[in-house]
């Protein structure tokens, strides 16, 4: 729901500025609205191309209920096999081939962080990064047009840490983590969650 309100708000906006319903932006006709992300659709990481296939199926839902404003949804979505090195070439795929209106629900913190400054230099609307880091809330004064949408890690971390402290206050905690942004920020927030319990 929260994609099409703000997928509505967006395309409308886009609309109003020459009061046409023909074709003005990007990505948007009068017919479609065409949108991307990127996936790890294949390697070892691709359990999650399932999250994309959801969302597509959410699209063709909306798309068979009439659209948004009676413009049916195009998603594409690209294989970037979650690696932020090969996260950059498939965003430009998506902007400058297959011309989308706004990338939405790209996956990884770290491919995320490779790609947001191409979409902010470019004005291309990054919605919904399927990632908690904290960047999404802490960088946004410099980064716009990137939105997230989930907790960010570090504050699950502390309420992983309170439960533990809570439940279990003598336990003793080993934190086996993905040695990048994601794990550390997990690491950050249980440490910081334990407080004076907590030791290197």
């Amino acid at each position: 729901m929260a994609v099409t309100a703000m997928l509505t708000t967006l395309a409308c906006g886009a609309q109003q500025a020459n009061n046409s319903t023909t074709a003005s932006d990007v990505g948007i006709t009068k017919d479609t609205i065409t949108i991307g992300a990127t996936y790890p659709l294949s390697g070892t990481a691709s359990a999650y191309a399932s999250v994309a296939k959801g969302m597509n199926a959410y699209f063709q839902y909306i798309n068979d209920k009439g659209g948004i404003n009676g413009r049916k949804v195009t998603y594409i979505v690209v294989d970037d096999v979650y690696n932020a090195a090969n996260t950059p070439a498939k965003a430009r795929e998506l902007v400058e081939q297959d011309k989308i209106f706004a990338a939405v629900g790209n996956l990884g913190t770290g491919p995320n962080l490779a790609v947001r400054q191409y979409y902010n230099d470019n004005s291309v609307p990054d919605l919904f990064v399927f990632t908690g880091s904290d960047h999404w809330g802490n960088d946004f004064g410099q980064y716009p047009w990137t939105l997230g949408w989930q907790p960010d890690y570090e504050a699950e971390g502390k309420i992983y840490a309170k439960d533990i402290l809570a439940n279990n206050p003598g336990a003793k905690v080993a934190i086996l983590f993905q040695n990048d942004d994601y794990g550390k920020d997990y690491v950050n927030g249980i440490t910081k969650g334990l407080g004076d319990k907590a030791t290197s």
